[in-house]
């Protein structure tokens, strides 16, 4: 076990699917209680689906969306939630109520005000307004008049998105005015899950960007950044942008890396962060670092496990460390590189799955997971969570480990009907 904790002193609001085995090597037995909404808990049968991971001490019921996280009357109910010693969200919509509940433990955490800032993407276009960092043209819409004419204002092509929601789900990249009608409804109500449903979004327009896409990792301890690192993105072009890939640490030249390190912390600051992991993506329009969007919790599609294998030391510990009030030391650098790539099956029925056992032989690779199996039916990808799998290969360079990735990941072929 990495952390030394006693029983009930963490507490995670909201369960963190794809982080499970993770916390289970990193925590000691019965450590850890996890707030999650009552309604989740019964429709995922959460206390049986848990009751296999010994670090998890029970389930403690409590509505968190859409409406906040009632802190008193969670402790009322369940005061020994008082002696927690770290709070972590564990999703995107438990980020502010994981910030609420530390702040009133005493405990480190984003803030309440930052976190806020970083679960509704129009708070976060303002604040980086109000702070002069780059930010494209933007609109809150309505209407889908109201966003074909700030298309046509802003030189046709557009980004439709809910101001809250994950995953990319609901964002739409456009062509132009033209294409606003029709792609109305995918952005205001987009398939995403019943809990997702209950949280209140508005729509975002935005004009276009164009250039290479990255993410910066920042971890945050006090309102110092003690680490950083910079991510390359590889995103699925098309009218749904959705993320294929991603490299750590990024092969940007040194100038390019130190701007978006450099504008991710005049990021954080403005939001007033205090402690945390901030997960912030950009693009280089241009040459400047644009801002898309930003979270204050670990980053998703394994990015976080790319830092851990090409930095040699655990991202997640050290997350876990800085909320805990301790300051981790990691490396400046990275001693290697990871690279994930992700699976895409087409959208139909799965007759066949072929090339997988070559695709695990390819040097460098270190994990391979399916997500659809034959029998099952595949959607059309419109956000992360339609993806069928994925390659994880480390390399001694971004290229190399990019390269095994890609590799791989080609030689798993899915027949559809």
């Amino acid at each position: 076990m990495a952390l030394s904790l006693a029983r009930d002193e963490m507490i995670i609001v909201g369960v963190p699917p794809g982080l499970l085995g993770v916390l289970d090597e990193l925590l000691p037995a019965g450590s850890v209680m996890i707030v999650e909404d009552p309604e989740l808990i019964r429709r995922r049968d959460l206390h049986e689906a848990l009751a296999g991971l010994p670090f998890v001490s029970r389930v403690v019921p409590a509505a968190y969306q859409p409406d906040g996280l009632d802190v008193d009357a969670l402790l009322a109910a369940e005061p020994t939630l008082a002696a927690a010693r770290l709070v972590m969200p564990g999703v995107e919509y438990a980020v502010t109520a994981a910030a609420r509940l530390a702040e009133r433990l005493n405990l480190p955490g984003a803030g309440e005000a930052a976190a806020q800032t970083f679960t509704d993407k129009h708070r976060l276009r303002r604040l980086a307004a109000g702070h002069g960092l780059p930010n494209p043209a933007y609109a809150l819409v309505r209407t889908p008049g109201e966003a074909e004419a700030f298309a046509r204002r802003s030189g046709g092509r557009c980004v439709l998105k809910p101001t809250r929601r994950a995953g990319s789900l609901g964002v739409q990249l456009l062509d132009g005015p033209d294409a606003v009608a029709p792609a109305w409804a995918a952005t205001v109500d987009p398939p995403g899950s019943p809990d997702e449903a209950a949280v209140p979004t508005e729509v975002l327009v935005e004009a276009a960007l164009t250039g290479s896409e990255h993410s910066v990792e920042l971890l945050v301890a006090g309102g110092e950044v003690i680490f950083g690192n910079v991510t390359d993105k590889r995103v699925r072009p098309g009218r749904y942008p959705v993320e294929i890939g991603h490299t750590v640490p990024s092969a940007l030249p040194g100038t390019h890396r130190r701007a978006l390190l450099d504008v991710a912390g005049r990021l954080a600051r403005a939001a007033g962060f205090r402690t945390g992991v901030l997960h912030s993506e950009w693009i280089l329009d241009d040459g400047v670092p644009t801002l898309v969007e930003c979270a204050a919790r670990l980053p998703g599609d394994l990015i976080a496990a790319l830092i851990t294998v090409a930095y040699e030391a655990s991202f997640v510990e050290a997350y876990l460390r800085v909320l805990r009030g301790e300051r981790p030391v990691l490396p400046a650098g990275a001693g290697g590189a990871a690279a994930v790539e992700f699976l895409l099956a087409p959208a139909g029925t799965v007759t066949a799955i072929e090339g997988v056992r070559p695709a695990g032989r390819v040097p460098g690779v270190l994990d391979l997971r399916l997500d659809v199996g034959v029998g099952d039916r595949v959607a059309e990808v419109v956000s992360s969570r339609q993806r069928s799998g994925y390659v994880l290969a480390w390399g001694a360079d971004p290229a190399e480990a990019g390269n095994a990735a890609r590799r791989a990941a080609g030689l798993v072929r899915f027949t559809v009907t």
